[in-house]
């Protein structure tokens, strides 16, 4: 079905491996569009309720494959507009929770990707690099409107200044990822994290993401309304009833998505 990425769902988990390890997963056209049509499909799919997103081989994703793009003039802005912009803008419109499992090198577009995921998990051999300024571009892909959220705009100026490479334990302490793991566990933990999630209230998690993502743009009174709006659609929801019986009756809910 796909060249580039491999999909899978297993309990509850869409697993969608970026998958050109040879070129340690660098984007290309392919990929961009590959990875946009998976997210479309993990959200429509009821049996999916949660996304897991990782690479091949030893990197995450080392951004775009400059060998797509080398020998003519290249118009960014139509690139990025045709190629990027929906892919991105698709993390976040899919109503589930999406989580970077980053095996290494996440370096470009591809440290971008992972900030356009909900949670971050790394290996302790994994590394960001925001590398755009080594050739003399601006981050792009989301670069500039999650990294100055995620750890602020000082922090965010220096890390896209500089382009220097932040280690795991380094990014966990900047909150760059939300977990560190060994890399001889690593995958059997990011798994075991996605099921965690694909367990709970997907409607009701879906609409957390949506929420949160609209109150960065809005005030404190619109927020409110917004978060009043969101909780009318929840609180009809089969999880929350299931939610209140298994409180009322001491016992562990089980949710199913609904």
């Amino acid at each position: 079905m796909y060249e580039t990425i491999l999909y899978e769902v297993s309990e509850g988990v869409a697993i969608l491996t970026m998958n050109r390890p040879d070129k340690f997963n660098a984007f290309n056209e392919r990929m961009n569009k590959e990875i946009t049509d998976a997210l479309k499909q993990a959200q429509k799919d009821p049996e999916v309720r949660c996304i897991l997103l990782t690479g091949a081989g030893r990197a995450f994703n080392a951004g775009q494959d400059l060998g797509d793009v080398l020998g003519g003039d290249v118009d960014f802005g139509g690139f990025l507009r045709n190629r990027y912009n929906p892919m991105i803008l698709q993390f976040q419109k899919t109503e589930k929770p999406i989580i970077a499992a980053i095996n290494g090198v996440a370096a470009g577009a591809g440290m971008s990707i992972a900030l356009a995921c909900d949670i971050r998990l790394a290996s302790d051999k994994a590394s960001l690099v925001n590398a755009f300024v080594n050739i003399g571009l601006v981050p792009d892909s989301g670069g500039c409107y999650y990294l100055p959220r995620i750890v602020g705009m000082g922090k965010a100026l220096e890390l896209a200044m500089t382009g220097e490479k932040v280690p795991a334990e380094e990014a966990l302490r900047l909150g760059l990822v939300n977990q560190v793991y060994p890399t001889e566990q690593f995958w059997e933990e990011s798994l075991a994290y996605a099921r965690k999630l694909a367990a709970l209230p997907t409607r009701g998690i879906g609409l957390i993401k949506r929420t949160m993502y609209k109150g960065l743009e809005l005030g404190l009174e619109e927020t409110l309304e917004y978060e009043a709006y969101a909780q009318e659609i929840a609180g009809q929801t089969a999880d929350y009833k299931e939610g209140v019986n298994a409180f009322m009756e001491k016992r562990a809910p089980r949710f199913t998505g609904r």
